[in-house]
């Protein structure tokens, strides 16, 4: 049994070897790095540059157009999936889309660190808001180009795993070390030299692979699957004609909604302009119901009528033309995605959602408190807290990817995702310890030399830090081993053939969790204080824990299944 298991570590750290010495898992971290860094930059250095060049904030409603960029991805990634740029087109089917993306955030960061914020306002703001919705468009692509570039070498495990890497790396890049840079050579400078990091890599990305033309439609743009929509077995079209006039128009109305927003936010007076936080909160659920949940009904009766061969073609169709060949190709964008992933996954979608909705739901929710608990209710200085959190914590994610990375390897995909929930879940206790005084945690530090290691720091080292600090090294540590579980578990079970869409899709949920969340959060913050909201975080991670042991034994169910049928089907020698 002994050389068994050895034979099995053998196996995962050989198998971990070649995939990490793969040239797409070399791509994959250019492009984790080239996602985090205008992510960083916009979002966060950009606004130290501004307040140093004594820009008012209330000025510029394009700047609260930035975040939205982010949270609301999802509606342009049927365009990202569907559409064919001419020319660029060559370059590979999510190339075309990222490597184009990169250069023009390399080349909008180099044209503002010519501009004066102050007096140049105008075109610095539009340049900001462009390179965020650049930045959230080549995430977009990204995500799809790794699951479309997988295969037994380059893992979807180590793939996601890299990925992850590169953009908390750069995260720490554009953040702290940006700052410290920017203190030395200026604003300008260092935003001409991220610039120049985004243009080489936009220069590299032109290199990746592309993924395989396995007849899946992946390099293909989706035609076939269009084409099939015609043959014998298929929805009749005027079916698909209504399912696709509900869909479209609950995303015209979220679209619109969205835009009503953004022209406010540019041509309302500063006092009149609606809050982008609230405007998150109100209305980002219902924007997420309106695009994805009651589409997801609909997909779901359209993937029962085709089961049950109701409102089906008996015979294949005459070719589409004109109107009808445009709204087959609106029906591929919009809604045979959904239907395709809906009817694959069956009622285990239910569990499906379920994880996907309570697994990161602490980190969504978490991170808009933690600063005024770090510095508010545990009084800690600015720069103790940048230690702890940019410096010290980015390492320990970092560390946690690369553990989770191997775990993923070693033991497997639902394991490690187990595993990385189970330990993400008991850290809030570790928070709960310092939100009464952290004696706990303070005895952990002392025993193991944590302590002196800190005191050690000039300026800012302390038993008191030294007790913050390794309690946010081992959350990050377990987010790490999590997130790297979670990325890829939920690149896995997205198809290939719609993976910009399906993956944004899900991966938006976090955002309804998170906005429902943080009021109610806030609120109990409030009333009870910071040690009750740890211990209800403990048992809704928990909880999430529960939900992964159930899709586990679901998967596992699956496997053995589908084992059974192969062997069924095998014929006898």
């Amino acid at each position: 049994m002994a050389e068994t298991a050895q034979a099995e570590k053998t196996s995962a750290w050989r198998a971990l070897g070649i995939a990490l010495t793969n040239r797409k898992t070399a791509f994959m971290l250019v492009f984790g790095f080239a996602s985090g860094l205008p992510f960083a930059l916009f979002l966060g250095t950009l606004f130290a540059w501004l307040t140093e060049a004594e820009v008012d904030l209330e000025t510029m409603g394009i700047f609260s157009l930035i975040g939205l960029a982010y949270a609301f991805q999802f509606l342009w990634s049927p365009l990202i999936d569907k559409v064919d740029l001419p020319v660029l087109r060559k370059l590979g089917k999510r190339k075309q889309w990222i490597v184009p993306m990169q250069l023009l955030l390399g080349a909008i960061l180099v044209t503002m660190s010519v501009l004066e914020p102050k007096t140049q306002l105008g075109w610095f703001s539009l340049l900001a808001g462009l390179g965020a919705f650049a930045s959230a468009t080549q995430d977009i692509a990204i995500n799809a180009w790794r699951i479309d570039v997988a295969d037994d070498k380059a893992t979807i495990d180590i793939l996601s795993t890299v990925y992850q890497m590169g953009y908390r790396f750069s995260s720490l890049v554009g953040g702290a070390l940006g700052l410290i840079i920017a203190a030395r050579i200026g604003w300008p400078e260092t935003y001409m030299m991220m610039g120049g990091i985004l243009l080489a890599a936009g220069a590299i990305g032109l290199f990746a692979p592309n993924a395989d033309r396995d007849g899946e439609g992946v390099e293909t743009g989706g035609d076939e699957q269009v084409l099939a929509l015609r043959k014998a077995g298929e929805l009749a079209p005027e079916v698909r004609a209504k399912a696709l006039g509900l869909v479209g128009l609950l995303w015209a109305g979220a679209i619109g909604v969205v835009l009503t927003f953004m022209i406010m936010s540019m041509t309302y007076a500063p006092a009149d302009r609606p809050n982008p936080t609230e405007f998150t909160r109100n209305f980002g659920p219902w924007i997420i119901v309106a695009t994805i949940v009651l589409p997801a009904f609909i997909a779901g009766w359209l993937a029962a009528q085709k089961r049950d061969g109701k409102n089906v073609l008996s015979e294949d169709a005459a070719a589409a033309s004109g109107g009808a060949y445009a709204l087959d190709h609106l029906y591929r964008a919009l809604v045979l995605p959904l239907v395709e992933f809906v009817g694959r996954m069956g009622w285990s979608l239910v569990l499906i959602l379920a994880v996907v909705l309570t697994y990161r739901i602490c980190d969504a929710i978490w991170g808009t408190f933690a600063y005024p608990f770090y510095l508010g209710n545990l009084e800690y200085t600015n720069d103790e807290v940048a230690f702890a959190s940019k410096f010290f914590g980015v390492g320990a994610i970092i560390a946690g990817l690369a553990f989770g990375g191997f775990l993923l390897t070693a033991i497997g995909r639902m394991a490690t995702l187990f595993i990385g929930g189970l330990l993400a879940a008991l850290t809030n206790l570790l928070y709960a310890d310092l939100a009464i005084g952290g004696h706990n945690m303070q005895a952990v530090s002392d025993v193991v030399g944590f302590t002196w290691v800190i005191s050690q720091v000039p300026g800012i080292g302390s038993a008191g830090l030294a007790k913050l600090t390794i309690t946010i090294a081992f959350e990050n540590l377990a987010i790490g081993i999590a997130g790297a579980a979670y990325i890829a578990w939920l690149s896995s079970i997205v198809s290939k053939k719609f993976s910009a869409v399906q993956y944004a899709l899900l991966s938006s949920l976090t955002l309804l969790v998170g906005t429902l969340g943080r009021g109610a959060l806030g609120e109990m913050i409030e009333d009870q204080g910071y040690f009750d909201v740890f211990v209800l975080t403990t048992l809704i991670g928990l909880a999430a824990v529960v939900l992964v042991a159930l899709e586990w034994w679901r998967q596992a169910r699956a496997d053995k299944r589908s084992l059974a049928i192969g062997a069924a089907t095998q014929p006898a020698e």
